[in-house]
């Protein structure tokens, strides 16, 4: 079993966290207080800390190719099941989710073949979800 990872990242607005992270995502609600609240992250502890003068979707300055794609810097996100990945796609979809880079495949037919997308919450943070078929595969070169 993995360890739960704590990542704390900044928020313009803590009920646009809670509306994205709780409500879109389903991510159940841990302790708060006035400048923060935590979050079940898949099993992972998420915690949105208010930044005061932060504003609205602050649009990372960096972005790396990867497979055709520019991928934001910095990111963080999750790994999951094959069909839990398939799901949340298309539940995101649903909500009508914008996305950075859509739903798909990376590096089709090579060892690092993965489903992937990404996404910004509310106050410019990027997300990736990704999944692998074989899970296995996560580090092979």
């Amino acid at each position: 079993m993995l360890q739960p990872f704590h990542l704390a990242v900044p928020v313009h607005d803590l009920q646009a966290a809670r509306d994205f992270y709780g409500s879109l995502f389903g991510c159940p609600e841990g302790r708060s207080a006035a400048e923060w609240v935590d979050f079940d992250f898949f099993g992972h502890q998420l915690v949105a800390h208010l930044e005061p003068g932060r504003k609205p979707f602050v649009q990372p300055l960096h972005t790396n190719e990867v497979d055709g794609k520019h991928v934001p810097v910095p990111h963080f996100g999750v790994v999951l099941e094959w069909n839990s990945w398939q799901q949340l796609a298309e539940r995101l979809r649903a909500a009508g989710a914008t996305f950075v880079i859509e739903p798909g495949i990376r590096f089709a037919g090579l060892v690092g073949e993965q489903a992937t997308f990404f996404l910004y919450d509310p106050s410019g943070n990027a997300l990736e979800f990704k999944s692998f078929r074989d899970p296995s595969r996560l580090f092979a070169k």
